[in-house]
């Protein structure tokens, strides 16, 4: 292996893991922005201020590892919906 390939692959596991620590975050994020929805109040307007900055963090995230190269974001991609299993499964969503 070239050293440049050796670079493109550390950096895709190094995305590849930030993909699944960032989309835990998101997930534990979407989850109180949800139990904010539902009840009434002033807990509202934190839950639309959670998803704005959700919403635009995940683009931020994306954003940087797309201009890394399409390996990085594929590889920032496959952590982030890894994240998104292991959230689901946490919450009891799939068996």
């Amino acid at each position: 292996m070239t050293a440049e390939t050796m670079t493109m692959l550390a950096q895709a596991l190094g995305l590849g893991l930030a993909g699944i620590v960032f989309g835990l975050a998101y997930f534990a994020v979407l989850r109180r922005s949800i139990d904010g929805f539902l009840q009434p109040g002033r807990r509202r307007s934190l839950a639309v201020a959670l998803t704005v900055g959700r919403v635009a963090a995940a683009v931020l995230f994306l954003w940087l590892a797309a201009k890394l190269g399409a390996v990085a974001l594929i590889a920032a991609l496959v952590g982030f919906m890894t994240a998104r299993g292991i959230a689901l499964r946490r919450n009891g969503e799939v068996s």
